[in-house]
């Protein structure tokens, strides 16, 4: 690993640490400590969301004409703002609006990050990469989230102002060591490959849809966020203290032992998955999860003791963290090597707007469900999991050899050049 990985992968570690100390408690915090109400909370919750989605649609092509490092850094400083306003907000304007600039600041960051990490490593060294930020990412949310859980107290808004304070150091702190980084491609090679995206009519949307093999990731990106991420702290959580009567304090458990089995087992699955083909890597993580909602199933629907609906609750977490690790040196390694070198900005913000879209809808479809409706839930999801395997197979279909599994690019003396194929759409 290279000095400027090092940089970011630390800034990357630090800023999900930042986050860990305040994302656990945001709803506490809105609803209860500034005695805003459930509903401000809700919609503060909601509009963090929503201003990810109208940012992302157009940070990628930013990204791919001015380069990632501009955008780290305006985000990082964005969402720094925002958590300070957050921190002081005594009012329903005031925190909405932190909200927003707390939301896109975040969200921006995501795909700009992930595009540092293809400029500044290998096509034979970014697996790793991206197994390295994630493994990171969860570290630093777990040790974030356990810190800060021993210093918030709702009789004390200064400790949550303290809080959001932290964070936005992290962020901070981020934007600086991003600064310091020198990255591979110049202002002249950032116009070479924008004049190329515009010779080719690559640039946008259209050439997007028009490379099948993104669309059909991003279309199993979508399932992938949506049966998992979309329902940890929404349906999940509300089948299991409905359903299987989970004390909410054991909920925290489960997150903690989702957090521990990514941590424990990232490189162990690392050295597993990364000879093998990618797109049966994604297939058995659609199996794993299928076992774990069945697992849930047992939870809430058996018949056996608290403690057995208890452990097989958290073993359902435990169980997500497993294929959450086998994903991290998968997908998002993947996204880079479909993307066109001038395009590398635009595909990763692409799959981040898909990311987001799915962690929208994921808690308003199951939440209501995994209150209230509790058989059809689990056979729900059921289903959704054993559809990413089906749609992981089919994605492997249209991949290259080397891009499926990147391991033969070492074998072999002669690498093909793979250009998008794209298919005529209306005019």
């Amino acid at each position: 690993m290279g000095a400027a990985m090092r940089r970011i992968q630390a800034g990357n570690a630090l800023s999900a640490f930042g986050l860990g100390f305040t994302v656990p408690y945001l709803y506490v915090y809105v609803a209860q400590v500034r005695d805003l109400g459930a509903s401000t909370a809700g919609a503060v919750l909601a509009v963090f969301a929503m201003a990810a989605l109208v940012v992302l649609p157009f940070i990628g092509r930013v990204i791919d004409r001015r380069g990632p490092l501009p955008v780290v850094v305006g985000g990082a400083a964005l969402a720094a703002v925002g958590a300070v306003g957050m921190g002081v907000a005594a009012s329903v304007p005031a925190a909405v609006l932190s909200a927003v600039l707390l939301g896109a600041g975040t969200a921006v960051m995501q795909p700009a990050l992930a595009t540092m990490i293809v400029w500044c490593s290998e096509p034979s060294a970014r697996t790793r990469a991206f197994a390295t930020q994630f493994f990171l990412q969860n570290l630093g949310l777990g040790v974030g989230g356990l810190i800060g859980g021993q210093i918030v107290d709702v009789n004390r808004p200064e400790s949550f102002t303290l809080l959001f304070g932290v964070e936005a150091a992290m962020f901070l702190v981020l934007a600086a060591l991003a600064g310091t980084v020198r990255l591979p491609r110049t202002s002249s090679s950032l116009s070479a490959l924008s004049k190329e995206a515009g010779r080719s009519g690559g640039g946008g949307l259209r050439a997007l849809l028009g490379h099948r093999a993104m669309v059909q990731l991003c279309v199993l990106g979508f399932v992938l966020f949506f049966a998992c991420y979309g329902q940890f702290e929404s349906g999940l959580a509300a089948y299991g203290t409905e359903a299987a009567g989970i004390d909410p304090s054991t909920l925290g458990i489960a997150l903690a032992a989702n957090t521990a089995v990514i941590v424990v087992a990232q490189f162990v699955v690392l050295r597993l998955v990364e000879r093998r083909r990618r797109s049966r890597v994604i297939a058995s993580v659609g199996l794993i999860w299928a076992v774990a909602w069945i697992v849930a199933g047992y939870a809430g629907l058996g018949h056996g003791s608290q403690t057995m609906a208890t452990a097989a609750f958290i073993s359902t977490y435990a169980l997500f963290g497993l294929g959450e690790s086998m994903l991290s040196p998968t997908v998002a390694p993947l996204v880079a090597d479909l993307a066109p070198d001038e395009m590398v900005g635009q595909y990763n913000a692409a799959f981040a707007l898909v990311k987001q879209l799915a962690l929208a809808v994921g808690p308003a479809v199951g939440g209501p469900m995994g209150a209230a409706l509790h058989g059809p839930y689990i056979v729900t999801f059921v289903l959704f999991s054993l559809g990413v395997s089906v749609l992981a197979l089919r994605l492997g279909r249209r991949l290259t050899p080397v891009q499926d599994r990147p391991s033969l690019a070492h074998t072999s003396r002669v690498v093909a050049v793979h250009r998008p194929e794209t298919v005529a759409l209306p005019q």
